[in-house]
């Protein structure tokens, strides 16, 4: 019972281990350079799981630091989220193909950008090749609760066609900006009659 146990985390470890290899090989390959963070402080909570020899299991140390790291990971969304407006509320994923070089993930996100709600649901194919890994959106589809705000509709359906998130999240953070400006001007106007 123990050593299946010990199989659960030995295989949690594992994957989370090639998940961190992946990100960082697009991380050398997109040559992204950031001064928010540094390699050091990103593999920062890696180091406690890596070990010498998959056979030997290794009670993980834990950093003292960990909890400041993760408070600073939250001051960085948080500014990013002022920043954006862009809130998520509730993310899932789910592995639909797995094979040697190549990943199908099925993503649920749900969030509220300046108070206006979407839902987003796309796929992504990550396909790892000699040169690196490379991630391509398929089969987006954005959901809006209302049909108050058509105004935005050519712009999400010409995102869902591309398969363009950056789209999406640029038009979407500019449009509910201005409803919230519209909104509060006509607010003013209400009070003033």
């Amino acid at each position: 019972m123990e050593s299946n146990i010990y199989q659960v985390y030995e295989d949690e470890i594992q994957s989370l281990e090639e998940e961190i290899e992946t990100l960082a090989r697009e991380y050398e390959n997109n040559q992204l350079e950031s001064t928010l963070y540094s390699d050091e402080k990103i593999l920062m909570p890696v180091k406690p799981f890596q070990r010498e020899s998959h056979e030997e299991y290794e009670e993980p140390e834990f950093l003292p630091d960990l909890k400041a790291w993760f408070n600073s990971l939250e001051s960085d969304l948080s500014f990013l989220m002022k920043f954006t407006g862009i809130c998520p509320e509730n993310c899932s994923r789910k592995t639909l193909e797995k094979t040697g070089n190549k990943a199908i993930q099925n993503y649920r996100l749900s969030g509220k950008c300046h108070s206006l709600p979407f839902d987003l649901e796309f796929q992504l194919l990550e396909t790892q090749s000699e040169e690196g890994t490379s991630a391509t959106v398929t089969d987006l589809s954005i959901i809006m609760e209302s049909d108050e705000y058509c105004d935005i509709s050519k712009i999400m359906s010409r995102a869902e066609e591309e398969g363009n998130l950056l789209l999406f999240f640029r038009a979407f953070s500019n449009f509910a900006q201005w409803c919230k400006h519209r909104k509060c001007t006509f607010l003013h106007f209400k009070v003033v009659c």
